[in-house]
């Protein structure tokens, strides 16, 4: 098995564990990601809907770096706390 070097992926940065898990509900009920990042997201990535683009391993912080390169693709995970705050992300793809 060879190890996926660069990922895409999209979060939702906020500053508490609750706006993270009522967040989470909000998208568990269908609403869109990429609205609720644009409105609640505190990263400068809102204004892309919270996308990241391409990356590659180890060029995040270590918690955000292992959901994205070993939790699952296109399923959001979180909250995953990291210094920035509290994360809500979706891989798009590794390869």
């Amino acid at each position: 098995i060879t190890m996926a070097r660069r990922a895409c992926a999209r979060h939702i940065l906020v500053k508490t564990v609750d706006e993270a898990n009522a967040l989470l509900k909000r998208l568990k009920e269908g609403e869109d990601f990429d609205k609720l990042a644009r409105k609640y997201s505190t990263c400068p990535s809102k204004k892309n809907g919270g996308s990241l683009g391409e990356f590659s391993r180890g060029d995040m912080v270590r918690a955000f770096d292992e959901a994205v390169f070993e939790g699952p693709v296109l399923k959001v995970q979180g909250p995953i706390k990291t210094r920035f705050g509290w994360h809500l992300i979706e891989t798009i793809y590794r390869q």
